[in-house]
């Protein structure tokens, strides 16, 4: 063994010592705290994250394409593209759909529609593109897109239908995909919160032209940050591989194409597009594959304490409503969300006040009605409807972390901080 191995040994060693003392994120009956998330990675992550850092190849390269490989193996995705983050993976899809190189590609002006219920880098990149939001409202028992609203929103400039699979629940597909092909319409999948998340025995991701994923840090699984677009359309994957690194050619799948027809042109330096830089790193590839094995013993954890929590805390639906996995789908439980009903007789922010006193962390359901964000004002964009049930999440929606660190103790610990806070309100 030669004295660099041995060192890196060494190294690996000291991280792994100081993990095991340092790294429980355990719930802790005499300390209780349930925290939004805790860390999915530790001493095999960093280890492989230090081993990129002492080769110093650091930029997109091997480990990226590995875990890219993997993930589509994993998944059943023809192509994969990786990026820095969930966020530059629906900029990636969205400027590959509308880019003219791509074949029926969407252009300028063109109407997507969105669920009032998402984040804001689903519309921006919309935005940014030169697209049409269209809003529209959800169904109040799964918060997904409502596919009854899909329809009433369709005009002659409709082009395409983004979906949320909102919390991991898996939108109504059979409904909305038969609406697209009626329609003609593209659809394109953000499931960014929704890692393993199946509908009718198939992955999310995998009903759309492209879908879209995140490996942020409080996600599923991570690549610290990080995000993934899967496709089976070849041409569009290459576009998209153009796009991630400025336009040149270095990562097409079938880069001879271009080679052979501008012979004069260096290869390592040849454009035949425009771009952004939002390549993924080594270290994020290296830590993908680490975490990718243990994505569905973490997926499990998370619905079993959905299961658990939906049974346990059933003694207040009068108070709240709770979200329904959708017919045929199965859901990974990104959190346990949950909507005060109208008449509950107490407010959003007392709970949330109440449990983070008891330290349970807590958070609104994604961005809420994304219409009445006031940047929106800025931007063209159509709502259709009154937007009632995201606006009624935005106001009375909460969850709470559902994670792998989450067991039965800290389920029993937030059930009985619920039942206290009921008790305060006389409502017990």
């Amino acid at each position: 063994m030669s004295i660099e191995e041995r060192l890196r040994l060494n190294v690996h060693a000291a991280i792994r010592a100081y993990c095991e003392s340092q790294h429980d994120f355990r719930f802790k009956p005499n300390d209780p705290i349930v925290r939004l998330h805790e860390p999915t990675f530790s001493t095999d992550e960093i280890n492989a994250a230090v081993d990129v850092l002492l080769s110093t190849m650091v930029t997109m390269g091997p480990k990226v394409k590995e875990f890219e490989r993997e993930y589509g193996r994993y998944f059943g995705f023809d192509h994969s593209v990786m990026s820095n983050s969930g966020s530059s993976a629906n900029l990636l899809a969205i400027a590959a759909l509308v880019n003219p190189a791509t074949p029926e590609h969407l252009s300028p002006g063109d109407e997507v529609i969105v669920p009032a219920l998402s984040w804001s880098t689903t519309l921006w990149p919309l935005v940014q593109c030169g697209l049409k939001p269209v809003i529209v409202d959800i169904d109040p028992d799964t918060l997904n897109i409502d596919p009854n609203e899909i329809e009433r929103a369709i005009s002659p400039r409709t082009r395409a239908v983004m979906v949320v699979h909102v919390y991991g629940n898996p939108c109504n597909m059979a409904a909305i995909g038969d609406i697209c092909r009626r329609h003609g319409l593209q659809l394109v999948e953000d499931c960014c919160e929704a890692l393993d998340a199946h509908y009718d025995g198939k992955p999310v991701g995998k009903y759309g032209r492209v879908g879209t994923f995140s490996f942020y840090f409080s996600h599923h699984m991570t690549t610290l940050e990080g995000g993934m677009c899967v496709t089976d359309d070849f041409e569009l994957a290459e576009v998209m591989r153009a796009l991630r690194a400025h336009g040149w050619t270095r990562e097409l799948e079938d880069r001879g194409r271009y080679l052979r027809q501008y012979p004069d042109i260096d290869p390592r330096f040849l454009f035949v597009n425009v771009g952004f830089n939002l390549r993924a790193t080594e270290i994020q590839g290296a830590i993908g594959l680490i975490q990718l094995p243990k994505l569905a013993g973490f997926v499990a954890q998370r619905r079993a304490n959905s299961t658990a929590w939906r049974e346990d805390l059933s003694r207040w639906e009068r108070y709240f409503r709770f979200q329904i996995e959708s017919p045929k789908a199965q859901s990974s439980y990104f959190g346990f969300p949950m909507t005060l009903k109208d008449d509950a007789q107490f407010t959003v922010s007392e709970f949330m006040a109440f449990l983070k006193q008891a330290r349970i962390e807590t958070r609104p359901i994604i961005a809420g009605n994304i219409a009445v964000q006031p940047a929106m004002k800025l931007f063209d964009h159509r709502v259709v409807g009154d937007l009632q049930h995201a606006t009624r999440v935005m106001h009375g929606g909460v969850t709470f972390g559902n994670h792998q660190a989450v067991d039965a103790a800290a389920r029993e610990y937030v059930n009985s901080q619920v039942a206290g806070f009921m008790a305060s309100k006389g409502l017990a």
